[in-house]
């Protein structure tokens, strides 16, 4: 449990130092007086959906394996179709 909590922790670390999540955040800063009200929340919108994403996704990699992935998606891809026959319907 102590690794995986480690593995948490870098996974978000890494998620927050990331490149693409430093250059939205520094963009965003610098421009923010150039923004309207509008702009401003779709950047911080932006900001915080990339964010959110890339956390989630490392953080699976931490505590997932491969296969524990690769499994999880394959079912998340069956409930999707199951939604689009069901709507079909």
């Amino acid at each position: 449990m102590i690794a995986t909590a480690l593995a948490i922790q870098d996974a978000t670390k890494e998620a927050v130092m990331d490149n693409l999540t430093l250059y939205l955040a520094k963009d965003m800063y610098d421009n923010k007086d150039g923004m309207d009200t509008e702009q401003f929340a779709q950047a911080m919108f932006e900001y915080s959906a990339h964010l959110a994403a890339l956390t989630a996704t490392l953080v699976l990699e931490a505590c997932l394996t491969k296969s524990q992935l690769n499994e999880m998606m394959d079912t998340v891809k069956e409930f999707e179709a199951l939604g689009k026959d069901i709507a079909s319907e």
